[in-house]
This record gives structure tokens, C-alpha cells and sequence, in this order.
């Protein structure tokens, strides 16, 4: 039951940084008592100017994704660093659960955990930014959905991993259908946009 409670914290972790990059990691190095010291990557830098570059793009995924220019911006920047965001959350989660709260997790090696974090944080953004296309841009309370999220699956992460992996399977199982109407949308369009081939006469 632990392991499966484990698998949950990282789901839950992942899925927050699916939605944003740089605010579930601020969360993390509020809430643990040694800041970055186990987040892969950040440990490195010093705390001080981690603080001030999370917190100014904490920001500007807060105010800035409300406006279309700001969501353009975003869809950018998310995409090519929510893989990277997705594996070091999941594996942080996977060494302070294993290390601080000493359970016993039998999670596979750190790589294949930072792997499942990259894949399952992309998969949800992929979907995002499609819909962002489809929608020319996304609604507000879209976006006030994402930063709580964020917010709450990083927390439950820590707190309740049951209810955190609960509601990332279910943000997969939305991702899944979403991506199936997507898809439907798009290449409906496509071959509306096509010309039709003339017939060939007699």
C-alpha cells in the first residue's frame, strides 16, 4: 500500500508541473526545510537567486497567463521545460518521502521515476497548448484552475498523496478525452481545408 501511495505523490507532483513550471517548484522549496536541497539541478544554485527568479516567474504564470500575449508566451516556455520540471518534481518527491518521512517506498531506479514525472507533466501540457490553439487562447477561469491546481496537487504531494494521484488520474483520464476531441477537431479541419479532387471525365 506505501508504494502505491508513493506512485500517487508523484503523479500528483508531475501533474502540477504540467500546468506550471516554475510555482509548484517555489512551493517545494517553502515547505522543505532545507529549500532546493533535494530537488535535482536547483541544489546547485544559490538559494538566494533561485528565490528571486521563481518568484518573478512564479509571477508572471499568475498575471501573465490572464492575457492572451502572456499565454503566448507560456505555451513557449512551458513546453520546452515542463519535461525537465515534470522529472525533478517527481523524483523530489520520491527522495523526501523515502528520506525525511521514512516510509517504505520501493520505488524503481530515480531515472525511470524522473522519466514517468517528464512524460506524464508533458502529456498534460501537450493538451493544454492544443486546446490553447483550438480556443485561441485560454479562458480565465482556465487559467485560475491551473494556478490552484499547481498549487494543491504540489501540497497534496506532501500531505495526501492519495487525494493528489486521485486527481492526477483524473487529469489524465480529461487529458486522454481531451486530446481524442482535439485530434477530432483537427482533422476535420484538415480535410475540410483540402481541395477536393476533380473528377475525371468520360
Amino acid at each position: 500500500m506505501s508504494t502505491l501511495l508513493g506512485i500517487l505523490a508523484i503523479l500528483s507532483a508531475a501533474a502540477a508541473a504540467g500546468m506550471r513550471i516554475a510555482l509548484p517548484l517555489l512551493i517545494v522549496g517553502l515547505i522543505h526545510g532545507q529549500l532546493w536541497s533535494e530537488v535535482p539541478l536547483l541544489w546547485r544554485i544559490n538559494p538566494r537567486v533561485l528565490v528571486a527568479v521563481l518568484t518573478s516567474w512564479s509571477l508572471f504564470e499568475l498575471f501573465g497567463s490572464k492575457k492572451l500575449l502572456g499565454q503566448r508566451v507560456l505555451q513557449i516556455v512551458q513546453l520546452s521545460f515542463t519535461p525537465l520540471v515534470g522529472g525533478m518534481m517527481a523524483i523530489t518527491v520520491a527522495k523526501l518521502l523515502t528520506s525525511e518521512l521514512e516510509m517504505d517506498f520501493r520505488f524503481p531506479p530515480l531515472w525511470m521515476v524522473g522519466a514517468i514525472g517528464s512524460l506524464f507533466a508533458l502529456a498534460i501540457r501537450l493538451v493544454a497548448i492544443g486546446w490553447f490553439f483550438r480556443l485561441r487562447g485560454l479562458p480565465f477561469w482556465v487559467t485560475v484552475l491551473e494556478d490552484l491546481f499547481s498549487v494543491g496537487l504540489v501540497l497534496f504531494a506532501f500531505k495526501a498523496p492519495k487525494n493528489g494521484g486521485l486527481i492526477a488520474i483524473l487529469l489524465l483520464w480529461i487529458v486522454i478525452r481531451s486530446s481524442t476531441a482535439w485530434r477530432t477537431w483537427f482533422l476535420a479541419n484538415h480535410s475540410r481545408d483540402q481541395p477536393s479532387e476533380p473528377k475525371n471525365r468520360q
